[in-house]
């Protein structure tokens, strides 16, 4: 696909922006869409900004779908917001449709933009720092999921289709290990074991969901702490972006992908496993945050099945890197030889460990239910 920027101007004027731009740059740490931020000077006021985006085609091959999603999600969320007296145009992104009047915009190489309001006085952190941002960014998805308690989530599309569904991703990796194409099975043979060793695990969320016992709700799918903008004074969580795969979902999905991206010290691909364990009191800490902010919304079976997600979500990852070592490396960019085993082993590592604590886990969450 062409560079975003061959097309840039003429996708700049396909837009209405109130005010002439003065200055388009590409913007923020995404390694999905190409991002940029643009200014514009309205006349005797501030400079306004707003982010443009050119979706990636590789990842998203419905991009009218998609955008009926995030429409539709962000104008419901606008008027909860409302409803409970907050300020949509910080608490809910805003989707500005191009001059044609479609939800997106196709340009001359058939890239798809779209375009949002900046939400000023904010900041995007990429790492918990302390416990007080982690709970925070736990606060903001569990009010994300209290605000779309009313949403029919049946009415959206899958944008990535079985995404967090744990038994097609058990299915590729037999597939893999099966074919074994570039022969690094047998090297492999401790983390294969791992993986089938906790086959029946795969089939929990979705048989507890296919019984009845869990719902079916809209979920983000992407709840790692860079996905929720803070508010530069309080430190809170003003807004949730990226909501490209704001699919159907369990809520477990959520709170569980946060568990694995927050609740450990380690880098995704530290070699060294003694640095890899799940943080019993980080765990604790967005626990309550994150119950706190779904203001009672979930079911008490929801509540109990929460330390499932935090290691179906983690268990599922390391799968997916391994599924990659074995077919070659073709979906996650590495950076050395084994990047993605040494990826799968970390994953992995800290799902035994949740393993040794799932009395402490289970716990924590009655501790916080229902208050």
């Amino acid at each position: 696909m062409v560079q975003a920027e061959q097309t840039l101007q003429e996708v700049l004027e396909a837009f209405d922006f109130g005010a002439p731009v003065v200055g388009a740059i590409r913007y923020g740490c995404g390694h999905i869409n190409d991002t940029f931020v643009v200014h514009t000077q309205p006349e005797n006021t501030c400079c306004r900004r707003f982010i443009l985006q050119r979706m990636s085609s590789a990842a998203f091959k419905r991009p009218d779908q998609l955008m009926e999603n995030i429409i539709g999600v962000t104008e419901f969320l606008g008027r909860e917001i409302e409803k409970h007296g907050g300020d949509r145009s910080r608490e809910a992104m805003e989707v500005i449709r191009p001059k044609n009047g479609q939800s997106f915009y196709t340009d001359s190489q058939n890239g798809a933009w779209r375009l949002y309001p900046f939400v000023e006085h904010t900041v995007c952190h990429q790492a918990a720092d302390t416990p007080e941002l982690f709970a925070a960014s736990g606060r903001a998805f569990g009010r994300f999921q209290q605000l779309l308690k009313d949403y029919p989530a049946g009415t959206l599309y899958e944008t990535i289709p079985n995404f967090h569904n744990t038994e097609d991703r058990l299915a590729r990796f037999k597939e893999a290990v099966q074919a074994d194409k570039l022969g690094r099975a047998a090297e492999c043979k401790p983390e294969i074991d791992f993986v089938l060793a906790r086959e029946a695990d795969c089939s929990v969320a979705l048989d507890a969901m296919r019984s009845g016992k869990l719902p079916l709700r809209v979920t983000h799918n992407d709840t790692k702490l860079n996905n929720v903008l803070m508010d530069e004074a309080t430190g809170e969580g003003v807004c949730i972006i990226d909501l490209d795969t704001v699919m159907p979902g369990l809520v477990l999905y959520d709170f569980g992908d946060s568990i694995r991206f927050g609740a450990n010290h380690a880098a995704e691909d530290e070699t060294d496993l003694s640095k890899v364990n799940l943080d019993i009191d980080l765990f604790a800490v967005y626990t309550a945050a994150f119950l706190e902010g779904t203001g009672g919304s979930l079911t008490d079976m929801e509540i109990a099945y929460l330390p499932w997600g935090a290691k179906l979500m983690t268990l599922e990852c390391g799968m997916r890197f391994l599924t990659d070592y074995l077919v070659g490396d073709e979906y996650f960019h590495i950076a050395r030889e084994k990047h993605n085993l040494d990826r799968c082993r970390t994953q992995f590592k800290l799902v035994a460990d949740m393993e040794s604590h799932w009395p402490e886990l289970e716990s924590i969450v009655n501790q916080y239910q229902g208050k």
